[in-house]
C-alpha cells in the first residue's frame, strides 16, 4: 500500500484560488479594516451617550462590550459572505444553539433584560418608595437580575426585575409634593361649617401643611350614620406620614373639644309584639 506523506501535499490549489479571488481578497480586508474603524467610532460615541445619560457605572461596561461583540460578528459573517464563503449552515446551528440556550434560561433572560431597562429608562431610584409586585418599600439596591426593597417593618423583598419593567408600578417619591386625603364623619345634627373651620384651623397650625394649594374641605357623603367631609391638604412627599397622622389625631381631639360628634353605624331594631 502506497503511503501518502506530508510532501504530497500541494499547495498548487490555494495559490490558484487566491490568485484567482486576489482583488476579491483585498476588497474584503479593506472592508474589514475600515469596517472595524466604524465599530470602533460607533462604540465610542455609544460610550459618550451612556455616561451623558448617567447610566449605572456597573452596566456600562456590558453594555460597550455586547455592541462591540455584535458589531463585529456582524461584520465577520459579511466580510465571509462577500468571498463567497457559505455561511447558512453555520448561521442555522448557532441561530437554533441561542433558541436552545434563550428557551432555558428564558426567565434569567427576561429578569436581565429588565434590569437593563429600569438601568437605562430609570423610572425609580434608590431611596424612592415605590409599590410594585404586590410590595412596597424604598429602593435599596437595583441588580442587574432583582431590585431589593427595603420595607417600613424592617423587611427585605426581591423582586425580579422582569416584571417590575413590564408591569405596573407606583412611585411615591418622584415628586417633590403630596395631596394628603382624609374623610371626616359628623353626626347629622352637627355644624357642618364649624366642622369646617375646625379641620382648616388644625391644619393650619402644622407648618408641614402647605398653604398653596389652599386646603380644601367639602361635604363629600350623606352617609347611613354620618356626614362624611373629605379634606385635601399638601405637604413635602417626606412629610406625607407626619401630616397624616397628625390630622388624624388633632381634628378628633378639638371635635372632642368643641362638641362635634364623630358617629358609628347604628341600628334600630323594633319590636312589634304580634298577638
Amino acid at each position: 500500500m502506497e503511503e501518502i506523506g506530508i510532501t504530497n501535499f500541494s499547495w498548487q490549489p490555494i495559490y490558484d484560488w487566491i490568485i484567482a479571488n486576489g482583488i476579491k481578497i483585498l476588497a474584503a480586508i479593506l472592508i474589514a479594516v475600515i469596517g472595524l474603524w466604524i465599530i470602533n467610532r460607533i462604540v465610542k460615541g455609544f460610550k459618550r451617550l451612556l455616561l451623558a445619560r448617567q447610566i449605572d457605572e456597573t452596566l456600562v461596561p456590558f453594555i460597550i462590550s455586547l455592541t462591540s461583540v455584535t458589531l463585529k460578528v456582524l461584520l465577520f459573517i459579511s466580510v465571509i459572505n462577500y468571498l463567497g464563503i457559505q455561511m447558512t449552515s453555520f448561521i442555522a446551528i448557532l441561530g437554533a444553539a441561542g433558541l436552545a440556550v434563550g428557551m432555558a434560561l428564558s426567565g434569567t433572560l427576561q429578569n436581565f433584560a429588565g434590569g437593563v431597562i429600569l438601568l437605562i429608562l430609570k423610572p425609580f431610584k434608590v431611596g424612592d418608595y415605590i409599590e410594585a409586585q404586590g410590595h412596597s418599600g424604598s429602593v435599596q439596591e437595583i441588580q442587574i437580575f432583582n431590585t431589593i426593597l427595603h420595607t417600613p417593618d424592617n423587611k427585605v423583598v426581591i423582586i425580579p426585575n422582569g416584571g417590575l419593567a413590564t408591569g405596573a408600578m407606583i412611585n411615591y417619591s418622584a415628586q417633590d409634593t403630596r395631596r394628603v386625603d382624609f374623610v371626616f364623619g359628623i353626626g347629622y345634627d352637627d355644624d357642618i361649617d364649624k366642622a369646617r373651620n375646625i379641620i382648616i384651623e388644625v391644619a393650619n397650625n402644622n407648618e408641614l401643611v402647605m398653604k398653596d394649594p389652599a386646603i380644601f374641605v367639602a361635604v363629600k357623603e350623606h352617609g347611613d350614620s354620618s356626614v362624611n367631609l373629605v379634606a385635601r391638604l399638601w405637604s413635602k412627599t417626606s412629610d406625607y406620614w407626619s401630616v397624616y397622622f397628625y390630622m388624624m389625631e388633632f381634628v378628633k381631639k378639638e371635635f372632642d373639644k368643641q362638641g362635634i360628634s364623630i358617629p358609628y353605624p347604628q341600628r334600630d331594631v323594633h319590636i312589634h309584639n304580634q298577638k
